[in-house]
């Protein structure tokens, strides 16, 4: 089946900015769509993401240009290429940009076609998504982190740390994973409340309080755990994504909401503390991209904790990277986001990379989502150990989820976890 017709357009992600929506048309007249999302803590080294600048629309976030990319560019080269074809329409459009970090046409502009073009492929030999990338095996369900507290810039709040994670590592399935994570989310509201404050939430549907300390944060979700008739640590642990790149300058961290200044040594010493005091089992992004020494010394203050170090902006989704980092002996895990990157042959490519060094895979979303699912199929299809898809809230987080479960309810005999 070919390409007939590629079209884009402009739509609003979950924080009401703009991004790029992709619809492909086959020969038969089938038509396919997927967007992209948009990240707000973003690598210095991550794919460029291609907005227009002009202030007098979106505060200058508008997404024509990548738009007209798409329109422009893109589709009249891809019309009549084979829609199965994935890693020829994606090194197509590689070629068309012709820059690493898809500077020219947009990794926004580039992911939409790849995500549609998969999609649609999946459409035209009549399998679901997941078995198209992941073949007849493609039966092993993530282990959900959600987000259930908010903090750094996904909220307005004081709490530093971006993200407080719950991660169901006890459950039997990911439709049990989902629905412990769900029964502490509301938990965690009825205690808020209880304690006077506030549940408002933050971008990824997690709640956003005003809290003491990052210790309070996990103190009061380790209650809600137990609360809601779960044991901290055995049934559900706890994962941070420290997003440690947003606080560094000139070789110290500065802690915006409390204005604390730490050397890498004294931010790896805090990280240690919690991850002591409380049963954390991943810390994401515990020291900056470029603060390669505070990478090693966090894995080695960690070491014998067994707790995952994951690369988010150290890696951004590039094998290159992720084989470079692995050969120096940073991190042990790398979150696979394919907006980093632009491509979903790219993302696949840093997954098969971390595989090959014995690293875990983390499929994520971004802060500014969309209702697409795309990923909950690429997480299966791709055996990522893990996936982040936000809090079991907002209806771009938790079509995620239902998509998980729909998968795992259309399998002869689904397994859970690794």
């Amino acid at each position: 089946m070919k390409i007939k017709a590629i079209r884009a357009r402009e739509i609003l992600d979950s924080r009401a900015t703009p991004t790029v929506e992709c619809e492909i048309t086959l020969e038969d007249g089938r038509a396919y769509s997927a967007s992209v999302p948009a990240g707000a803590s973003k690598g210095q080294h991550e794919a460029l993401e291609l907005r227009d600048g002009d202030p007098r629309r979106y505060g200058g976030k508008g997404t024509l240009a990548a738009v007209n990319a798409v329109n422009s560019i893109i589709a009249p080269t891809l019309i009549g290429h084979e829609i199965t074809d994935l890693t020829g329409i994606d090194r197509t459009m590689i070629a068309l940009d012709g820059t690493r970090n898809k500077s020219n046409l947009g990794a926004n502009s580039i992911l939409s076609v790849s995500f549609a073009a998969a999609r649609a492929a999946s459409g035209s030999v009549g399998v679901p998504l997941y078995a198209l990338v992941g073949g007849a095996y493609a039966d092993r369900m993530p282990i959900p982190m959600m987000n259930i507290l908010n903090g750094g810039a996904h909220a307005t709040n004081n709490i530093d740390i971006q993200e407080f994670m719950i991660i169901p590592c006890g459950a039997d399935s990911l439709a049990e994973a989902v629905r412990m994570g769900a029964e502490v989310y509301h938990t965690l509201r009825s205690l808020l409340i209880k304690h006077g404050y506030s549940t408002g939430v933050g971008d990824e549907g997690g709640f956003a309080p005003t809290l003491a300390s990052e210790a309070k944060a996990l103190s009061i979700i380790c209650e809600a755990i137990e609360k809601a008739g779960y044991r901290a640590g055995t049934d559900i642990a706890l994962g941070l994504d420290v997003a440690a790149s947003e606080w560094y300058s000139d070789g110290v961290y500065t802690l915006p909401k409390r204005g604390e200044r730490m050397n890498s040594e004294q931010l790896c010493d805090y990280i240690l503390s919690l991850v002591r005091d409380y049963p954390i089992i991943s810390v994401e992004d515990g020291a900056a991209d470029v603060d390669l020494d505070g990478w090693v010394t966090l894995g080695r203050k960690l070491g014998d904790t067994g707790c995952l170090l994951v690369g988010d902006d150290l890696f951004v989704t590039d094998a290159d990277r992720v084989a470079e980092g692995a050969l120096r002996g940073i991190a042990s895990a790398v979150l696979v986001k394919p907006n980093q990157i632009g491509t979903v042959t790219e993302a696949y490519a840093a997954i098969r990379t971390a595989s090959h060094f014995g690293y875990k895979s983390i499929m994520s979303h971004r802060s500014g989502e969309t209702e697409d699912t795309v990923i909950a199929d690429l997480a299966v299809g791709f055996a990522t150990h893990y996936i982040k898809t936000g809090a079991p809230s907002r209806s771009e987080r938790v079509a995620k989820y239902n998509r998980l479960m729909r998968i795992e309810s259309s399998l002869f005999s689904p397994k859970y976890g690794f």
